[in-house]
């Protein structure tokens, strides 16, 4: 997308508007160290969303200035996070030494190919990543495309709210960056392992072999499945299942019936996710599954996932390792780590590497 600014800052706040919460996070970045600064995750009270579009733009606006407020931060620059049906990321390849101007120009083509929209409604991004490792003299070009809509609502609530938007990301890359900068286990050479984020709406993969990310892609399937069920059986709001699960506060009788089918459910969403990574890279399913987003709040999920995947199903924190501020209480950032992935991916984005 185009360049948004026109003066350099040191840091910048990720912020991750979800359908049901928006997360924000602030860090101080260092080559030897991250530290993070200050944290905010308040609900979004409603339907705000119809899929991945701003509806309410008073439920948004509510709920980001209580985030403004618990941040309490000088510094209103952020970076801001888009996602679903109307935004596509893909790997293509380009011949190398080719100027901007027509990397450019054959990108502009390639898109037009691959969107469904004329590309004067679309944004369109790119980022020389590195050179192919699997076609001769070629490079790979991470290519980003999301519908303008899509991109200027988000731009608009949050100037209203005394934020300034000087990075827009997708979900997909922000999720990628995160894991890959801050999972803490050691892993082998050439081995595979991959980050799956479930929220509400999305179950979002991203795979990372040898410290790059090699694949994303989204999925329309969440926990929303689970809360209207709930809601149906118990007759109640779903404003409240939603809360009760995220605050890990939702009674046992209330899952003891539901929670094995969606558990199927969503074991059978990521074997489908794995299947059409491999079918598309050709490459070795991973070795290990880290799970973050919403879905980690629900009891058990990852060992249940561990037994029918056959492969090792673990919680990320981001946070692992990391310096937390004395101001913060970090028994309550630690409880929400898995949820905060993409915030942390925007939050480490640098305004002075933004150069288109």
């Amino acid at each position: 997308m185009k360049s948004l600014f026109s003066k350099k800052a040191k840091t910048i706040i990720g912020l991750d508007i979800g359908t049901k919460y928006i997360k924000a996070l602030s860090l101080d970045v260092s080559s030897s160290s991250t530290k993070v600064l200050s944290y905010a995750c308040e609900p979004i009270m409603g339907k705000a969303f119809a899929e991945r579009e701003i509806k309410d733009f008073d439920a948004i606006s509510k709920a980001l200035k209580k985030v403004k407020l618990v941040l309490a931060e000088r510094d209103k620059h952020c970076a801001l996070a888009v996602a679903g049906s109307s935004v596509l990321s893909k790997l293509v390849f380009m011949e190398a030494n080719q100027s901007d101007f027509e990397l450019e120009s054959q990108i502009e083509l390639e898109a037009d190919s691959l969107i469904p929209y004329p590309l004067s409604e679309v944004y369109v991004d790119f980022e020389e990543l590195r050179a192919s490792e699997s076609q001769d003299g070629k490079i790979e070009v991470l290519l980003s495309v999301a519908h303008r809509d899509l991109v200027d609502t988000r731009m608009t609530v949050v100037r209203e709210n005394l934020f300034e938007p000087k990075i827009i990301d997708l979900e997909s890359n922000a999720l990628g960056e995160a894991f890959m900068q801050y999972i803490q286990d050691p892993i082998a050479p050439d081995e595979v392992v991959c980050c799956v984020n479930v929220g509400a709406s999305l179950l979002q993969l991203s795979v990372v072999q040898n410290k790059h990310v090699i694949y994303t892609k989204e999925h329309a399937y969440g926990l929303n499945k689970l809360n209207q069920d709930l809601s149906l059986i118990y007759d109640l709001e779903m404003q409240e299942v939603e809360l009760r699960i995220h605050n890990s506060t939702a009674p046992e009788d209330w899952l003891a019936e539901t929670l094995p089918s969606f558990y199927a459910s969503l074991q059978q969403q990521i074997q489908r996710a794995i299947q059409m990574y491999t079918s598309a890279t050709h490459k070795p399913p991973p070795t290990k599954i880290y799970m973050c987003g919403g879905v980690t709040n629900l009891p058990n999920v990852c060992e249940e996932l561990d037994k029918e995947l056959s492969i090792q199903v673990l919680p990320f924190n981001p946070f692992s390792g990391m310096e937390i501020s004395s101001n913060i209480n970090a028994e309550k950032l630690l409880s929400i780590a898995p949820q905060m992935t993409i915030a942390l991916g925007l939050a480490t984005r640098k305004l002075e590497s933004w150069q288109r």
